[in-house]
C-alpha cells in the first residue's frame, strides 16, 4: 500500500513539473521561443527529434509492461516457459523501424545543416572576438567598434566572423541561434536575424575561466530606419566627444593620463586613447549596461566598477583605481557617461 502511495505522488509530481516546465518558453534564454529563421530551424528540429524519442520511449515502455503482467508467474505454474528463438518476423521488425527512423531523423538534419550553414545573400557582416569576459563587436563595412551590445536592423540577416582573442568562447543567443564556437586563431561563421525589434540576451556558452557565467552581451534589433541614424550618429563620434562639461574635460584628462592610465587599454574614437586589451568605450553612455550585461549602466555602479572590477567579475584583468581620489574618479566616470 505504501509502495503505491508513494508510486502516485511520484507521478503526481512528475505531472506538476512538467506543467511549471512548459512556461519555460517565456524565458529571456529559451531556445523553445525563437525569434528568427536559423533558431525556427533547430528548434523544429529539436522538437521533431525529441517527439520521435518520447514515442519510441513510451513505445518501449509499453511493450515491457505488457510483457511483464502478460508473462509474470502465476500461482499453480512450474517449470521454465516455453522459450521462442529466431522469430525472422519480429527480427526484421526491429531492424527496419530503426532504420527508417534515423533516415527520417537524417533527412531535415541535413537539410538544417545546410541552411543554417551559409548566410543568404545581402548579409551585413559582423566581426565578433570574445576576450575574457566580454565581447567586441566590429562592423568592417562601417567603421563602427563597439563592445557587448550588438545593434543589428531587424529583418536583416548578419553575417558573423566569431574568433577568440585569447581562450575558446561560444557565441550564444538562444532566442536567434545555437552556440558557435570562437576559437583562437580561426575563425568561424554564422548568422543571424531577428524578425522582430527587441532585446535578445546571449552569453558565453563555453567554459573559460572564473568569470565566465558572467561573459554575457545582448543583441539589439532596431527598425531598420533607427539602425541607419544610430550608425549615422555611431559614425560622427568619430570625430571626438562633443562639448564637455569642466569636470567631465577633466576626467578626460585623467583618462588619457598616466593618472588614470585608462587610455593604455580602451578606445575611444577620435582622443588618443586607442588601447585594445579592453572594450571600446567610444559610446559606453549609450549602453545600457556595464561589464559585459552583469550591471546597469548608471552613474553608481560605473564608479563602483572603475573603482574595484574585481568586486563585481572575478578574475577581470582590469585594475583597481581605487587609488583615485573620489573628485578623480567622479571626473572620469562623468567623462564615461558623456561618451554617447
Amino acid at each position: 500500500m505504501w509502495i503505491r502511495q508513494s508510486g502516485v505522488r511520484t507521478c503526481a509530481a512528475i505531472l506538476l513539473a512538467s506543467v511549471l516546465l512548459a512556461g519555460c518558453s517565456t524565458l529571456p534564454q529559451t531556445p523553445l521561443d525563437p525569434k528568427g529563421p536559423v533558431a525556427q530551424m533547430q528548434t523544429g528540429l529539436l522538437l521533431y527529434t525529441l517527439y520521435i524519442a518520447m514515442g519510441i520511449g513510451i513505445s518501449v515502455t509499453a511493450a515491457l509492461l505488457y510483457v511483464v503482467f502478460r508473462f509474470r508467474a502465476r500461482p499453480g505454474l512450474t517449470g521454465v516457459p516455453v522459450q521462442i528463438r529466431g522469430n525472422h518476423v519480429l527480427e526484421i521488425i526491429w531492424t527496419v523501424i530503426p532504420v527508417l527512423i534515423l533516415v527520417s531523423v537524417a533527412f531535415p538534419t541535413v537539410e538544417a545543416a545546410f541552411s543554417t550553414a551559409v548566410p543568404p545573400e545581402g548579409a551585413m557582416t559582423v566581426r565578433a572576438t570574445g576576450y575574457r569576459w566580454w565581447f567586441a563587436f566590429e562592423y568592417p563595412e562601417l567603421g563602427i567598434v563597439t563592445a557587448n551590445e550588438l545593434r543589428i536592423p531587424a529583418g536583416q540577416p548578419i553575417r558573423l566572423e566569431l574568433t577568440s582573442n585569447d581562450v575558446i568562447h561560444s557565441f550564444w543567443v538562444p532566442k536567434l541561434a545555437g552556440k558557435t564556437d570562437m576559437i583562437p586563431g580561426r575563425v568561424n561563421i554564422a548568422w543571424i536575424q531577428a524578425d522582430e525589434p527587441g532585446v535578445y540576451l546571449g552569453q558565453c556558452a563555453e567554459f573559460c575561466g572564473d568569470s565566465h557565467a558572467n561573459m554575457r552581451f545582448q543583441v539589439r534589433a532596431m527598425p531598420p530606419e533607427q539602425f541607419d541614424e544610430w550608425v549615422r550618429q555611431r559614425q560622427a563620434m568619430a570625430q571626438g566627444p562633443s562639448e564637455l562639461s569642466a569636470v567631465a574635460a577633466r576626467g578626460r584628462e585623467l583618462f588619457e593620463s598616466n593618472v588614470g592610465n585608462c587610455f593604455a587599454c580602451h578606445a575611444v574614437d577620435g582622443t588618443k586613447a586607442q588601447g585594445v586589451v579592453g572594450p571600446n568605450l567610444t559610446d559606453v553612455g549609450q549602453r545600457s549596461t556595464l561589464a559585459a550585461g552583469i550591471l546597469e549602466n548608471n552613474y553608481e555602479n560605473l564608479k563602483a566598477w572603475v573603482r574595484n572590477p574585481a568586486d563585481f567579475k572575478p578574475g577581470t584583468t582590469m585594475p583597481s583605481h581605487a587609488r583615485l581620489s573620489e573628485q578623480d574618479l567622479d571626473a572620469i566616470v562623468q567623462y564615461l557617461m558623456s561618451l554617447k
